[in-house]
């Protein structure tokens, strides 16, 4: 693989060292809570990565394996050496290979399991050689999140269960208007809510996919002050609904913040979240779509289940995750 410049790494790893990272799919937004609120969902990509003599071998299974790169821009290698940089460490070459079951650009948060798993893997990595370069879930928070600019997904995968995740900066006014966010180093923060314990998550899951870049550009630079009123009123009452009160689940998950403006390009999303709200499901766009998700503490109602099957939608029953695991 191509050596990179680093005044942090001072240390070689010997060839031989394999780990496996196991990373879960994640779901951000919840609803109203914009780049903010986040689940991790049961949904694994693995990463087997061993340290070898010299060059890169990458190999991809399953989901995506004909649309990424096989090579060194492949973003699960651009997380492993960034990974080992953070550990002041390199490998003069690497074998990985990607088990991907993560559906891609679907609003699933599979770049930002890409990236966690490489960094995963490359902690683990760190952790074979010495122990006490294993680093924490904070640090490997702030990685992922540099990579993907906000952290509700990356932290999601990395922390499981519910995120409550935010921005902030070392220089005072970095987020006030007319002032670039490149001038001062963001820090990306988290913290781990524990679920309900009946809670429990379906994904309607498209064909057609989405690019959030796209979906993203659709959202305007202001909102009424109303609008934003009501969004924090629901994100709040999202974080009682989610962990301690789901019969809650159906107002906590309105929003006026962002899931009208991407509407148009989402129809049939829309037009499923609608449905799936007037029959009682707290549904929602996961992520920037198209993928549709209901929380709730019951079974998904075996109509509903067949009409969306019948238009091709992949019903997935995934298990509020715990979070990244590294053998």
């Amino acid at each position: 693989m191509n050596s990179r410049e680093s005044q942090l790494v001072t240390r070689t790893l010997p060839p031989g060292i394999t780990v496996t990272a196991r990373v879960p799919a994640s779901s951000a937004n919840l609803g109203p809570g914009f780049d903010t609120l986040g689940v991790a969902l049961g949904i694994y990509d693995e990463i087997v990565v061993r340290t070898s003599d010299s060059g890169l071998t990458i190999r991809v299974e399953g989901e995506g394996a004909d649309d990424v790169p096989w090579g060194p821009s492949h973003l699960v290698v651009r997380a492993i050496e960034r990974g080992l940089e953070a550990a002041g460490l390199w490998a003069d070459g690497l074998d990985v290979l990607c088990h991907n079951a993560i559906p891609h650009s679907r609003g699933l948060g599979s770049s930002a399991s890409a990236v966690v798993g490489g960094l995963a893997a490359a902690r683990g990595l760190a952790a074979e050689f010495d122990a006490g370069l294993a680093g924490s879930d904070n640090e490997l928070v702030q990685l992922a999140s540099e990579f993907e600019g906000h952290p509700d997904n990356a932290a999601a995968s990395v922390l499981g269960g519910i995120v409550v995740s935010w921005t902030e900066s070392d220089r005072v006014g970095e987020f006030e208007a007319n002032t670039s966010p490149d001038r001062g180093q963001r820090v990306y923060r988290a913290v781990r809510l524990e679920p309900h314990a009946r809670l429990r998550a379906t994904a309607l899951v498209p064909q057609e996919r989405s690019s959030t870049a796209h979906t993203r550009g659709l959202l305007p630079d202001m909102v009424p002050h109303g609008d934003a009123a009501f969004n924090v009123s629901r994100a709040a009452l999202a974080v009682v609904a989610l962990t301690e009160r789901p019969d809650l689940l159906l107002p906590a998950t309105e929003d006026r913040l962002h899931q009208g403006y991407r509407s148009p390009a989402l129809p049939s999303t829309t037009a499923w979240i609608a449905r799936l709200r007037a029959a009682g499901l707290a549904a929602m766009v996961s992520g920037a779509g198209p993928t549709i998700l209901a929380l709730g503490t019951e079974e998904f109602p075996g109509d509903l289940r067949k009409l969306a099957a019948d238009e091709g939608l992949r019903i997935l029953e995934p298990e509020i995750s715990t979070g990244v695991r590294v053998d």
